[in-house]
């Protein structure tokens, strides 16, 4: 049995320079549907074509290719978090919270490769 249990979902992370004109790229080549722009995260997210997954478009001035973060759908973050860290997992710094839209923790695979935990806040839990 697993620490802990994420749930079906998984948001592919990646750096942009511009996530309005990204999100429009994506839409255009891919068929990706925009879901949401949240300017003042400097976030966008899309559905892809596969159930579960969603790619988020995190806005840089100098973004990072290559530097993709899964980002893992979450029930109890902070349950979670705990438990990972009672195993000795690395996390990156706090839990960031947008109030009224998620709930985020960076934490490290043995080779260091970045992953992420997501709670959704936007459902009033």
């Amino acid at each position: 049995m697993s620490l802990v249990s994420v749930d079906q979902t998984i948001t592919i992370a990646l750096s942009v320079t511009d996530r309005h004109a990204s999100a429009k790229w994506y839409g255009d080549m891919l068929g990706f549907e925009t879901l949401y722009h949240a300017d003042e995260a400097g976030w966008s997210e899309l559905q892809t074509n596969t159930p579960g997954v969603a790619l988020g478009l995190g806005e840089h001035t100098k973004p990072a290719p290559g530097n993709c973060v899964p980002v893992f759908g979450i029930a109890d973050l902070d349950s979670a978090r705990a438990k990972l860290e009672q195993a000795n997992v690395k996390f990156d710094g706090e839990t960031d919270v947008v109030e009224g839209m998620v709930k985020t923790a960076t934490f490290y695979d043995p080779d260091n490769n970045a992953l992420m935990l997501a709670q959704d806040l936007t459902t009033g839990t």
